[in-house]
């Protein structure tokens, strides 16, 4: 049935036009400065089916060309990005969001009511600034320990990597190193991820990446206060060299009165001693895996006493932190400890007769085979355990007589000493 002229002229009214798309850091990419095409009125949004204006950019270099998907009014009804529909302040889908902050889902999904809520909801748009959500989503409370455990911090730019090359899949590209697309292995058909629909993202239904996230938030770690009572000192991990101390007090003084603050810089990491085991076990609570300053996630457990750190140290597979170890294979055992020594019995390392005298420890060993023995009078003295008949020890050779020359380089007759003292006495 052909529309009116009334209608279509009011329905063209309702088509957008924008100037600048809403964005996520990943989908904008990590080059401040991009190149966008805009095409007005391009496209049909994916979810309510208006034309809308579409832009058109790179990200970076061997990155595939993006655009946006879906209109900006249905982006501030969610307050997701027009390209790849997550969450604008955690980076999460629609379902694992609603789910945190326990947000029930309430647009439309057939034609007639999708065009009435979203007339209404444009014109709810019309009476804010646009920098907040609105609908039951402005009205949700502001963050949840769930969202701050599983949201990214930084941007994950491997998301806009070009597709799988579906003839180098077959064996058939012929590009080689030109060829746009990616000569990788693709995933397994079977695995839930490679089935995704941008329309049950958006309504936060069948999203297999959202029940991927799901099942890790409901098998994450937690952290449990120490038996010992008299421990309220937090370890502070992976600080870098961006947080301060005051950064770290102005973070966890909501929590109670801190007793002192100290940073070891050399291993990026700080202790917090709270006044109170109450102001301890809040700050570890609230802090566990959502501990964010500066941008970075910084990793927060319990502090071991001094007690237990001076006694033990690092024992039995322990760290210093309380955390057990695993064992290095490969690595020998324990040395046995050695035998008690009895303080009266002599230090006899030698097993040597108590008898013998302590020339017998100057026996000079035989020459190596092949080198002939020094003449005598030249080598070291050896001496027989003869006990108390051994002979004197000779003196050295600059308090010796002149006797027998045993070297012919020695000779005075060689060296000129005769002729010498001869021409004296011819004078």
């Amino acid at each position: 049935m052909a529309t009116s002229l009334g209608s279509n002229t009011y329905n063209r009214q309702n088509w957008e036009d924008a100037d600048f798309p809403i964005l996520c850091q990943t989908c904008l990419g990590e080059n401040p400065y991009i190149r966008m095409t805009k095409e007005k009125y391009g496209k049909e949004c994916k979810i309510c089916a208006r034309p809308f204006t579409v832009f058109r950019w790179c990200p970076g270099a061997r990155m595939r060309f993006k655009k946006t998907e879906v209109c900006q009014t249905c982006s501030k009804m969610k307050n997701v990005c027009q390209t790849c529909l997550l969450d604008l302040e955690y980076g999460l889908p629609i379902q694992v969001r609603d789910t945190g902050l326990s947000v029930k889902d309430e647009v439309p999904k057939s034609d007639v009511n999708k065009e009435y809520y979203t007339q209404n909801m444009e014109r709810e748009i019309a009476n804010t600034d646009g920098t907040r959500p609105v609908g039951q989503l402005g009205k949700a409370p502001s963050s949840s320990d769930m969202l701050l455990k599983l949201a990214r911090t930084t941007p994950y730019y491997k998301r806009n990597r070009p597709h799988i090359c579906s003839f180098w899949v077959k064996g058939e590209c012929k590009r080689g190193e030109e060829c746009p697309y990616r000569h990788e292995k693709p995933t397994d058909p079977d695995d839930p991820l490679a089935d995704q629909n941008i329309k049950d993202r958006y309504y936060g239904i069948n999203d297999p990446v959202a029940d991927k996230l799901l099942k890790r938030a409901s098998t994450m770690p937690r952290l449990d206060p120490p038996d010992d009572k008299s421990i309220s000192t937090l370890y502070i991990g992976g600080l870098g060299d961006t947080v301060t101390d005051g950064e770290l007090k102005s973070h966890f003084y909501q929590f109670g009165e801190i007793r002192t603050i100290t940073i070891v810089q050399r291993q990026q990491c700080a202790f917090i001693q709270f006044a109170t085991r109450q102001a301890a076990e809040m700050a570890a609570e609230k802090s566990f895996n959502k501990l964010i300053i500066n941008g970075r996630r910084l990793t927060v457990k319990w502090g071991r006493s001094q007690a237990a750190r001076g006694k033990e140290g690092i024992k039995d597979g322990v760290s210093e932190m309380g955390t057990r170890l695993d064992p290095v294979p490969g690595l020998p055992g324990a040395l046995p400890p050695p035998p008690a020594l009895d303080e009266e019995a002599p230090a006899n390392y030698f097993n040597l007769d108590p008898g013998t005298s302590p020339a017998v420890l100057n026996i000079a060993l035989p020459p190596p085979p092949g080198i002939n023995p020094p003449p005598p009078g030249f080598g070291p003295p050896m001496f027989h355990p003869m006990g108390h008949m051994a002979p004197p020890m000779p003196p050295p050779m600059s308090m010796r007589p002149p006797g027998q020359i045993h070297y012919p380089s020695q000779d005075p007759l060689r060296m000129g000493a005769h002729a010498a003292h001869g021409s004296r006495h011819g004078e």
